[in-house]
């Protein structure tokens, strides 16, 4: 039986056990890794199982300041960080700044969190005690992805190390060094064994979620690999936490401000090269509107391909899965207005795309692409265009750009996703916990939510004992 995959792509695995891992700005080599094995994997879980007792016996306080102190280390490296982010994934170092940014900010607010984390206190009867406690799950399994791979990182990793789960954390294969420095980050902050770091492929991938010593598996990436996660795991009782794909509709109403819609589709549309979870990836336009949005948004396009800012894809396979399917909507009959074809230069860039005409029953807007694709359909009301948003197996985000009160509250209502956003298609409270329906997965993936996730409930009920020649509290249990 094949061994699944455990991230978006792959990167190349040769014979001789390392990982290859490529520029995407121009194709040349930039490193290759160590790929551990399973048998490494055993260890390093049965170590995590030995150590976890002792850390989920360390208070509370003094976890999260270790987290504290991790945050602090990370911010110090950032820059170095966010080099080996960019040359590992292609990402513009700039942005990779900013994801490490917001990984120092979630280790701090996390670690705050953690001191307040609990159970409660439950009415029950006099001169009892009764309350519940939460408990970690003991080893942790964290599968990040290579699109903000320190921000996620450090989401999975502060929840479960604050709540005194000890953790595995297997990178990306595409970001495999930076996986390894940001694990080194935290063991410098953590007692031997609380944090273990191992890069490798799909035989890792699956010893690590399959391990019977395993409490709660993170995975946020694809669909399909969380669907294989749970496939592995079906039968263990691992509690599982998956963030994975979404087709993330936006929906313009009438008498919204054309060229402010078009920046927020370009927004989300555009941002990372549209390598984000919930970027935009079907646009729904009231017919109102639509001439001067399109127009709008392809000028926003051309600027932003003219800039030469918008990075590359992280590899090639998934710039010919983009192009692919740009190009079979092009020839079902939906229009390329800006974008759409692939450079001659090195590396694996692809263009910021419009293309308008599109219909539901395209792959284009029917599967997540990732990439840079603002794909268009212009409806004749708001009702029409939030029914078409609603028709999809995914579930993970949707933004609705309305001037009107009770449009926004219907889409609230209706949407069946994690996430609805109401005239801003980035943003939020740091606070949210959402979860995800349908094909993109369930558990908090993020927010306080996640540190629930990382812990089990018990209750406990503690009743006056009977002592010879004492009396009962109140009278309780007096034999008359």
């Amino acid at each position: 039986m094949s061994v699944p995959t455990f991230t978006e792509h792959d990167a190349t695995i040769p014979e001789e056990g390392v990982l290859t891992v490529v520029d995407p700005r121009d194709g040349s080599v930039v490193d290759t890794v160590a790929v551990d094995t399973p048998e490494t994997a055993n260890e390093a879980i049965r170590r995590a199982w030995r150590a976890q007792p002792g850390w989920a016996r360390t208070a509370a306080a003094d976890r999260s300041s270790r987290l504290t102190e991790a945050a602090g280390l990370l911010e110090a490296r950032a820059a170095q960080l966010a080099e080996i982010n960019t040359r590992e994934t292609g990402r513009p170092t700039g942005e990779a700044i900013d994801g490490i940014r917001a990984g120092v900010a979630t280790l701090r607010s996390t670690a705050v969190l953690g001191t307040m984390h609990g159970g409660t206190r439950l009415a029950g009867q006099a001169y009892c005690s009764d309350y519940s406690r939460r408990e970690p799950r003991g080893v942790a399994v964290a599968l990040t992805p290579w699109n903000d791979p320190v921000a996620v990182a450090c989401e999975l990793a502060a929840a479960a190390l604050v709540t005194g789960n000890c953790l595995i954390l297997k990178p990306s294969e595409h970001c495999p060094r930076l996986g390894r420095e940001f694990g080194r980050i935290l063991t410098e902050c953590l007692p031997e064994g609380v944090v273990q770091t191992l890069t490798g492929g799909p035989a890792l991938g699956a010893a690590l979620v399959s391990h019977p010593l395993v409490g709660v598996v993170a995975h946020i990436g694809s669909s399909s690999t969380g669907r294989k996660i749970q496939r592995l795991t079906a039968d263990s009782g691992v509690h599982l936490v998956l963030e994975n794909g979404g087709n993330d509709p936006l929906v313009v109403d009438a008498g919204v401000d054309p060229q402010w819609a078009a920046a927020q589709i370009a927004l989300g549309a555009f941002a990372n090269s549209g390598q984000v979870c919930t970027s935009v990836e079907r646009v729904y336009v009231h017919e109102s509107v639509a001439g001067p949005v399109v127009d709008a948004l392809v000028h926003q396009a051309e600027q932003i391909n003219e800039s030469g800012e918008l990075g590359p894809l992280v590899d090639g396979a998934l710039r010919e899965r983009v192009h692919a399917q740009v190009d079979a909507a092009a020839r079902a009959g939906a229009r390329i207005l800006v974008g759409g074809e692939i450079g001659q230069g090195p590396g694996f860039h692809y263009p910021a795309t419009v293309i308008t005409d599109c219909r539901p029953d395209m792959e284009l807007t029917r599967e997540e692409t990732f990439g840079p694709i603002a794909p268009i359909q212009v409806v004749g009301s708001f009702e029409e265009g939030l029914a078409l948003a609603s028709q999809d197996r995914y579930g993970l985000a949707a933004t609705v750009l309305t001037p009107d009160l009770a449009h926004a509250q219907r889409a609230v209502e209706e949407l069946c996703v994690g996430t609805v956003k109401i005239n801003e298609v980035f943003g939020g409270a740091p606070g949210g916990s959402a979860t995800p329906r349908g094909a993109s997965g369930n558990g908090c993936g993020y927010g306080p939510g996640l540190l629930d996730e990382m812990t089990v409930v018990k209750v406990v009920h503690i009743a006056p004992a009977r002592i010879p020649g004492v009396a009962a509290p109140g009278g309780v249990g007096d034999e008359g």
